[in-house]
C-alpha cells in the first residue's frame, strides 16, 4: 500500500447511514477504497465495490478484514436502535457494546489510523436540560440504546486518553433519508410519513402533535460526519461524541410542512411505547461546540427537506 492512501471499512453498510456513506466515500476515494460489510449482501448500491459479510461480534473475521485490506480507517455503525431495543434490551446491549469494544481492540492491535462511531441524543434522558441541550450536560439515558451510547461514549474517551487513538463521533439527532426504510429507530415516524403521503394520503403518527425533537436531513449527517472526519485532530476540544444539529419540530409542523407541497396529505395521531422515549430526548439542541471546532453548517431546513424528500420517493415510485 503506498504511503498515505485511505483503506475504509464501513460496518454496518447496508443501514440507513451506511448505504448513504458508502457511496459518499466511493465517490471521493474510489470503489475499490472502500470496503462496505454487513450481515447479509442484499444492497445491490454496496455491490460497486469490496463487500464483505461481517457480523461485528465475530473479532477473528473483523481482524481478518482489517489484515486483508490493510484497514486505515473504520466507520463502526452496526448497532440495535431505540426502539427496536426496548424489545430485546440484552441483546441490544450486547450488539451495541461488544461490537464497538471488538473494533476498538482490532484497531488498537492493528494500528488504524482513525475510527467513526456514531452517538445518539439518546445519550440524554428526562433529567438533562430539554431546550438548546448543552455539549456537557447531565446525561442519565433511560432507554438500552441511549444507556449503550453513554457507555460507549466513555469507552471511545478512555481509548483515546489511555491509547492515544483518534476516535471520532457525532451524537446524530433523527435521520431522515429517502434511500432506505425505517430501521426501528423512535424518530423514524419522520421518514414514515414521507412514505404515507405519497402511497395513502394519510399518516397515523405514534408520538402526540406538539413532541419536538432534534432532527437531520441524511445529506447533512453525511457532511457533518465527513467534516468531522476531514478536521485536524488538534482543533477538536470533544473526546466523546459532538453534539450536532440541524432542525427541530414536531410531527404536526412536518405534517404542515408536508401539505404545502401536497396539500390533500393528513394526520392523526394515537401514541404508543414510543411516546415515552421521545418524551425523554431533548426538544433541540445545542451544537455550538462543533460550530466553532470545526465550522459545522447544515444545509437542509424543513422545507427544503420537504420538498427534496417527496421529489425522490415520487421518482422511486414511479
Amino acid at each position: 500500500m503506498k504511503h498515505g492512501e485511505k483503506r475504509i471499512l464501513i460496518i454496518g453498510a447496508a443501514g440507513q447511514i451506511g448505504s448513504d456513506l458508502t457511496q459518499e466515500l466511493r465517490r471521493r476515494h474510489g470503489n475499490n477504497k472502500v470496503i462496505a460489510s454487513d450481515l447479509k449482501d442484499h444492497n445491490e448500491s454496496l455491490k460497486h465495490g469490496p463487500f464483505e459479510i461481517l457480523d461485528v461480534l465475530d473479532v477473528v473475521r473483523l481482524t481478518q478484514i482489517v489484515q486483508k485490506y490493510e484497514i486505515t480507517e473504520i466507520y463502526h455503525l452496526a448497532a440495535i436502535l431505540s426502539a427496536t431495543g426496548e424489545k430485546i434490551p440484552v441483546k441490544a446491549w450486547n450488539i451495541n457494546m461488544e461490537g464497538l469494544l471488538n473494533v476498538l481492540e482490532v484497531a488498537k492491535n492493528h494500528h488504524v489510523d482513525k475510527i467513526f462511531w456514531p452517538s445518539s441524543i439518546a445519550v440524554f434522558g428526562p433529567t438533562t436540560p430539554m431546550d438548546k441541550t448543552p455539549q456537557a450536560t447531565v446525561m442519565e439515558p433511560n432507554t438500552v440504546y441511549g444507556i449503550s451510547k453513554q457507555a460507549g461514549e466513555r469507552w471511545c474517551e478512555y481509548y483515546v486518553n489511555k491509547y492515544n487513538m483518534d476516535i471520532r463521533s457525532i451524537r446524530y439527532p433523527g435521520l431522515i433519508s429517502y434511500a432506505t426504510e425505517p430501521g426501528g429507530g423512535t424518530t423514524d415516524y419522520a421518514v414514515d410519513i414521507y412514505h404515507h403521503a405519497l402511497k395513502t394520503g394519510h399518516y397515523e403518527c405514534y408520538l402526540s402533535e406538539d413532541t419536538a425533537l432534534p432532527m437531520m436531513y441524511m445529506p447533512d449527517a453525511i457532511k457533518a460526519t465527513l467534516d468531522l472526519m476531514d478536521a485536524p485532530k488538534d482543533d477538536l476540544t470533544v473526546k466523546s461524541s459532538y453534539n450536532v444539529s440541524a432542525i427541530s419540530f414536531t410531527p404536526r409542523q412536518i405534517a404542515a410542512s408536508i401539505q404545502k407541497f401536497n396539500p390533500e396529505f393528513t394526520i392523526s395521531y394515537k401514541s404508543d411505547f414510543r411516546q415515552t422515549l421521545a418524551d425523554s430526548w431533548p426538544n433541540s439542541i445545542d451544537d455550538s461546540v462543533a460550530r466553532n471546532d470545526w465550522n459545522w453548517q447544515e444545509d437542509f431546513d424543513l422545507d427544503q427537506m420537504s420538498e427534496d424528500m417527496l421529489k425522490h420517493l415520487k421518482e422511486q415510485m414511479n
